[in-house]
């Protein structure tokens, strides 16, 4: 494919000197002196200003937010990198704040377009430069009617910065200083936690159960400290609903996600009708392992060939050769991706665990962070980030506004370009083993979006239920956690992950809450577009294009209609897809009917 990658990223193209950098601070300065010109223009706006005057003031807001959230993908890259860089840790904190502002002068800019007549409301876009900004010009007014008056709305921004937002700042510090010490390889090592959690995937037992235990260990630790974090982030969100009147939890994460709980009902609906075929994938997976019933650190593991080593060249250029074959638009990302170093792939100490891609607004560029594992699992990680890149790609030359996607519809491109590989993968398996392996693999992803994700969003739910009575201690903590596991895994393991409430990011995340069901979401519903995308070939590319530049302009209910023409709030569809991706697991079960699997997780072919 190309010369030998860089597994760092670059990201002196685009503020040279990391945290210290001198051309940040210039960017800092002027986002800072936008954000109160911003504030200036709109108290000087009235609501009976024409058209072109709202789109000056929505270009000037635009060119604001592209300011900000271009300084905060990178100083949030610096974090990543390196979790103890303290200057990155500060440059945040102020950005954090900018944040708070920018909420505050997006309030008066919310109340401004309340104040609009409705009769005049609708009379600014017709046949003006706004009308390709209606969605979300539209979206921002419905929801701040259903919002406090904004001067209570900015108080709670301005108050958020050093209480809200900072408990989750707080995690990452915890996090920061986390080390696991595992007896590997006859030598003591010292791993971050991320590093950690890649040894739960390893096909030797005995390293998985004690990495396992040594997370366990060091999450215990500090389970005083998250369970404080947990406590205020749910306690300040739930005393802020209330005071807006909403008395379910669940409407902002499906406000932000721009989809209805008819949908999400729906969706879970399919997903508990399925588990069946999962469960017995489970009990399946199990007896190939030579265990009465799995533990929590056995569901990742490898079976096959699974478990061999890739390198990350083999996987770059596997990953570009399997898009291509779908679109040369998708492929040439990926390409360029890997050749210009917007990835962060090495597996070294001192970086935050996880991964993620982030959009340069300005720049018209995207960074993607992992550490990669060197495994089918680490190569997929790969495509699903890079799907992530794509989605943001075809986008980057819309207006900012309509580059905002949901967190629910942006899994879909990445969900869809892992399936493209992994798909790809067990079709090109020339063994038992590799073909085992591989689709053991992508039945593990099943496993996490219908199992693992679900039981997040059950204790999250239950979580908030509880804590309305009060802070929640780490031991009924740890109890929520542990049965909303067992329902979700329709207790088919034989040891849970209690602490798992403590070690997982998403919990701690303040911009989006419920950073679960979207997940689910995304894979379902990108699986729905996949077997389009099968149906009709590569001809499917350009409508696929055409419904990611559409994930901005309407709700996850009308992109649907429009580019699938199904209905999402029936389960017709879901139960569709669902049926769709367990189907795999009747492949799974056929081909191991015959197989047993040795101390060393290797498949063999048993005796007729």
């Amino acid at each position: 494919m190309m010369a030998k990658l860089n597994q760092t990223w670059d990201l002196a193209s685009i503020f040279p000197g990391g945290s210290g950098s001198p051309k940040l601070q210039v960017q800092l300065n002027e986002v800072k002196a936008g954000i109160k010109a911003l504030g200036e223009r709109i108290s000087k706006t009235t609501s009976d200003a024409n058209s072109e005057e709202l789109l000056v003031l929505v270009n000037q807001l635009q060119d604001v937010m592209m300011g900000l959230n271009q300084c905060g993908a990178f100083v949030g890259c610096l974090v990543a990198q390196d979790v103890k860089d303290g200057r990155a840790k500060v440059i945040l904190a102020h950005i954090s704040q900018m944040h708070a502002e920018l909420a505050s002068v997006l309030t008066q800019f919310d109340q401004l377009l309340v104040t609009i007549s409705d009769d005049r409301w609708e009379s600014l876009f017709q046949d003006s430069a706004l009308k390709e900004l209606a969605f979300p010009l539209k979206e921002r007014r419905t929801v701040a009617k259903q919002k406090l008056p904004p001067e209570q709305e900015a108080l709670a921004a301005d108050l958020a910065v050093d209480g809200y937002h900072a408990w989750s700042q707080l995690y990452n510090t915890v996090v920061g200083r986390m080390t696991v010490t595992i007896d590997h390889d006859g030598k003591e090592k010292k791993l971050s936690v991320g590093q950690a959690s890649n040894l739960l995937s390893e096909p030797d037992r005995d390293l998985r159960k004690r990495a396992f235990h040594e997370l366990e260990k060091v999450w215990a630790n500090e389970a005083e400290l998250c369970a404080d974090a947990l406590n205020h982030l749910a306690g300040f969100r739930i005393n802020l609903y209330k005071n807006r009147g909403w008395d379910d939890v669940l409407q902002e994460p499906l406000q932000i996600n721009r989809m209805s709980r008819d949908t999400l009902d729906a969706m879970w609906d399919a997903i508990e009708k399925g588990k069946p075929k999962l469960a017995a994938y489970l009990e399946r997976k199990g007896e190939l392992l030579g265990v009465e019933k799995l533990a929590w650190y056995d569901v990742g593991a490898p079976l096959g060939d699974a478990g061999k080593k890739i390198s990350y060249d083999e996987a770059a250029e596997f990953i570009e050769d399997k898009f291509r074959v779908f679109s040369p638009e998708l492929a040439d990302l990926a390409k360029h991706a890997f050749e210009n170093r917007w990835i962060e792939a090495e597996d070294r100490p001192g970086k935050r665990p996880g991964g993620f891609c982030t959009s340069f607004p300005i720049t018209k560029e995207n960074r993607i962070f992992m550490t990669y594992s060197g495994t089918i699992q680490g190569m997929g990680t790969l495509a699903h980030e890079l799907g992530h890149a794509y989605h943001g790609q075809v986008l980057k030359d819309a207006p900012y506004l309509l580059r905002r996607y949901a967190m629910n519809v942006a899994e879909t491109a990445s969900t869809f370009a892992e399936l493209l590989v992994v798909d790809a993968a067990i079709k090109q398996g020339s063994t038992y083993e590799e073909t085992l392996g591989l689709l053991e693999d992508k039945l593990q992803r099943v496993v996490a979006f219908f199992m693992n994700i679900h039981a997040r969003f059950l204790f999250e739910t239950r979580f908030y239920e509880a804590r309305k009575g009060g802070p929640v201690g780490v031991e009924e903590l740890n109890e929520l956690m542990v049965q909303a596991q067992k329902d979700a895994f329709c207790d088919s393991l034989s040891e849970y992950h209690p602490h798992f409430w403590a070690s997982k990011l998403h919990f701690y995340i303040t911009d989006t809450p419920f950073y679960n069901f979207p997940y689910t979401f995304g894979y379902l519903f990108s699986a729905g577009v996949y077997a389009q995308a099968v149906k009709e070939g590569p001809g499917f590319a350009d409508r696929y294009r055409n419904l990611l530049l559409d994930t901005a302009r309407m709700s996850a209910e009308e992109l649907a209609q429009k580019h699938l023409d199904v209905d999402l709030t029936k389960g017709e569809f879901w139960h569709g897809a669902v049926e769709l991706v367990t189907d795999d697991v009747d492949e799974f079960l056929r081909l191991t009917a015959e197989s047993k699997v040795g101390n060393g997780g290797e498949a063999q072919r048993g005796q007729a």
